[in-house]
């Protein structure tokens, strides 16, 4: 089959569409991540959902978005709204909840494998590395993430400046009277949305690439908040859309190839650095 060919089938169809609205998401709360040092959320969120998409398999819930989006977001609100008020601080806090959440993820779904579930380590790799469930969504799976992609880019635009006052000082935007407690939640309420619904496009392990390597790519040349904004955005988009076609035609992992085209760009975009500073 040629690449044309597959274009007319549905289910490429809805894998590009949520795929390039997953990618969007990812990169717009990427730029903010990333500048406040805070990019390694991603996985540790990643690995809470992990934890609970095994807990809802072990109890048998026909919808484990019931139980992975709401703890993903109560954790994630622990981490990023807590601040610098927590007990336990952001590096540290996000690595022990995101081994403790991976490992009893795992030891949960081997004490008690689900029914009807006969190899689970192939199952378990999947979910880390992502395999084709992008390219196996269903129609309700697809509007959700439409819908849930449509409030996060709405929530971006509508509070633009007030994420960019947060982003780079935060005390000076308190200072001037905005509400950064309520900010923050809502950034720690969007990211978790989006680490749920990648989950399905890269893996729970490769999460972190969608969130770090296009605001990287874009800080290589551009230098404003909303340049480098709206060039990861178009970069983290035509990676996801690459590497889905290139997977569904070659038959390789959807998730690693949308990775390697985000860090094909990001040499790219290093050399070209590289070469205006010389020039």
């Amino acid at each position: 089959m040629t690449l044309s060919d597959y274009l007319q089938l549905p289910f490429v169809q809805n894998a590009l569409l949520v795929g390039v609205l997953v990618a969007l998401c990812s990169s717009l709360l990427g730029v903010t991540l990333v500048l406040r040092r805070f990019s390694f959320i991603g996985d540790g969120l990643s690995h809470v959902a992990f934890g609970a998409m095994a807990v809802a398999a072990v109890i048998g819930l026909t919808n484990d978005m019931l139980l992975v989006l709401p703890v993903t977001i109560l954790c994630a609100v622990l981490l990023l709204a807590a601040g610098t008020n927590a007990r336990i601080k952001g590096d540290a806090a996000v690595a022990m909840i995101s081994v403790g959440a991976l490992a009893v993820g795992y030891l949960l779904m081997n004490l008690f494998p689900p029914s009807g579930k006969s190899n689970i380590s192939g199952d378990v790799c999947t979910t880390l590395f992502g395999g084709t469930s992008i390219l196996t969504l269903k129609s309700l799976e697809v509007w959700l993430s439409i819908a849930l992609s449509a409030v996060v880019v709405v929530f971006f635009i509508l509070f633009y400046h007030k994420i960019f006052a947060v982003t780079f000082d935060e005390s000076f935007a308190a200072a001037t009277g905005a509400n950064t407690k309520l900010y923050n939640l809502l950034i720690a309420v969007i990211i978790a949305v989006v680490i749920v619904l990648a989950m399905k496009l890269v893996g729970s392990l490769l999460i972190s690439a969608l969130v770090v390597f296009p605001a990287l790519s874009a800080m290589r040349l551009f230098k404003s908040f909303r340049s480098v904004s709206i060039c990861a955005a178009v970069i983290s988009v035509l990676c996801a859309a690459a590497g889905i076609l290139i997977a569904a035609v070659a038959g390789t992992p959807v998730g690693s190839t949308i990775v390697v085209a985000n860090i094909g760009v990001f040499a790219l975009f290093t050399l070209a650095s590289l070469v205006r500073g010389r020039i």
